[in-house]
Formats: structure tokens, C-alpha cells, sequence
């Protein structure tokens, strides 16, 4: 399935398992320049939290240093919408690999230097789960 758009996201449907696509994902996401900064197991909070099952899902927060950098130096309190969120979760006999639309999470801003970071952060995190989405094939 090709990249689809959400007014917040974007996401990409892969005949891979669970693990295999968090890993895949983590990997695209390096060779687009980001790193993991943080990795939540929702499925594992919920259980401790709240004592109720979930499907396996992960949110991971990836940063671009330098886009992170571009942003801070031009909006300081933009670290409200720091780092990147990409999700993966189980759904059905695959998963869901899905990140945020920088340009429409930056669009509430309203700072204009801050379109061009947004676009290089979509189209990095784009070609990240494109990545994902034509090695799942």
C-alpha cells in the first residue's frame, strides 16, 4: 500500500510482523538522519497503568539534530512540539508504520522560517516510511 495522508500524518500499511517493522522503521528512520530519543510501549504501559490489553504498538520519538537545531534557533519554544513521532502497530496479519506531518504540526506556529524545516523533516520522515512500506514487499 502506498503512503497515505492524514490531516496530521502520514502512514503506510506493510505485510511485515510487528518486530520486524519497528526495526525496519528504526533503521529508515537512521538513514534519514534521526535517532531514537525515546521509545514507548504502549501496550505495556496500558497493562501496568491501567491493567488492559492492547495490541502491540510502540511510539517512537526521532529527532534530526540539525533540523532540531534549524527549528530552535528560530522558535525557541518549539521544543513543545519536539521530537518526531513515528508509531508502529499490529494490525491484522501486518503493521501500520505512521508519522507525524511536521508541516502540519509546525503550521500552528505561524512563524514563516519554519516552513522550510517542516518540508525537509516531511519529506525525510516520508521517505522513511516509504522505506519501510518497499522493503515489506
Amino acid at each position: 500500500m502506498a503512503l497515505t495522508h492524514t490531516a496530521y500524518g502520514m502512514k503506510v500499511k506493510v505485510d511485515l510482523p510487528y518486530e520486524q517493522a519497528v526495526e525496519k522503521t528504526k533503521a529508515a528512520l537512521k538513514e534519514q538522519g534521526f535517532g531514537v530519543l525515546t521509545e514507548i510501549d504502549v501496550k505495556k504501559t496500558m497493562k501496568e497503568k491501567l491493567n488492559v490489553d492492547f495490541r502491540r504498538y510502540v511510539i517512537i520519538g526521532a529527532c534530526n539534530p540539525p533540523l532540531a537545531h534549524k527549528a530552535l534557533s528560530s522558535e525557541l519554544d518549539l521544543g513543545l512540539m519536539l521530537p518526531c513521532n513515528v508509531i508502529v502497530y499490529e494490525e491484522n496479519h501486518g503493521s501500520v508504520v505512521a508519522g507525524m506531518d511536521p508541516v502540519a504540526a509546525l503550521g500552528v506556529v505561524q512563524n514563516p522560517a519554519l516552513q522550510e524545516v517542516a518540508k525537509e523533516a516531511r519529506e525525510r520522515v516520508s521517505a522513511a516510511l516509504e522505506k519501510v512500506e518497499k522493503e515489506s514487499r
